[in-house]
């Protein structure tokens, strides 16, 4: 299997990711077409998805995809691939919308069951775009928010302090060791790091 990859750099800060995966039906001169949009955050998680709805949907007689998946550096990791349609028919019309909806940690698959009627490459070409389009339209989307984490060594006193002010910030708690002292490793949106370090400064 030969993909079309593609690493960018996204100078946009604001993101978009689905929580839950959804499925949409397009239908034109007999084709078959079925979108699916699936959350991901790893090329691994990706392939897995794929896999299953391939199996899902093994008399099929193409099955082309794109994802786009933050790396932790920041770079987002976009691939597309044609399955065997014609080059820049399918895997780039189904990488298109998730562009344009700034949608990351998402992988798009859409299945084709010919009709046997052929559409030209302009028609797969939006054929392939609608079916993704349509998924994507389906999918329940919220902002994409940054989080860290953060280590602290607490008193036993500051515990229930710390739990209050996370519960504000949308953090924690993913982990805490009790000797003398609690060692807390806490996860939070990043851009509330720096009231929490303030907060908690002397700890």
């Amino acid at each position: 299997m030969r993909y079309n990859a593609l690493h960018t750099m996204n100078n946009q800060t604001s993101h978009n990711i689905i929580t839950s995966s959804f499925t949409a039906d397009y239908e034109i001169k007999k084709s078959h077409f079925i979108g699916a949009i699936m959350p991901c955050s790893t090329e691994r998680e990706a392939l897995i998805h794929l896999r299953a709805l391939a199996a899902e949907h093994a008399n099929a007689n193409h099955l082309a995809f794109a994802w786009r998946i933050r790396q932790e550096d920041g770079f987002i990791n976009e691939r597309c691939h044609d399955a065997g349609e014609p080059s820049g028919t399918a895997g780039r019309p189904i990488l298109a919308p998730l562009e344009g909806g700034a949608i990351i940690n998402a992988v798009v698959g859409v299945i084709r069951y010919f009709g046997g009627v052929k559409l030209g490459t302009g028609g797969l070409a939006r054929a392939y775009g609608t079916a993704a389009k349509l998924a994507i339209d389906g999918a329940d989307l919220s902002p994409w928010v940054e989080h860290t984490t953060v280590e602290l060594s607490l008193e036993y006193s500051q515990l229930q302090l710390l739990e209050y002010h996370l519960k504000k910030m949308k953090g924690e708690i993913i982990d805490q060791v009790f000797t003398d002292r609690v060692q807390v490793t806490v996860n939070l949106p990043a851009s509330q790091q720096p009231q929490l370090m303030q907060l908690f400064q002397e700890y």
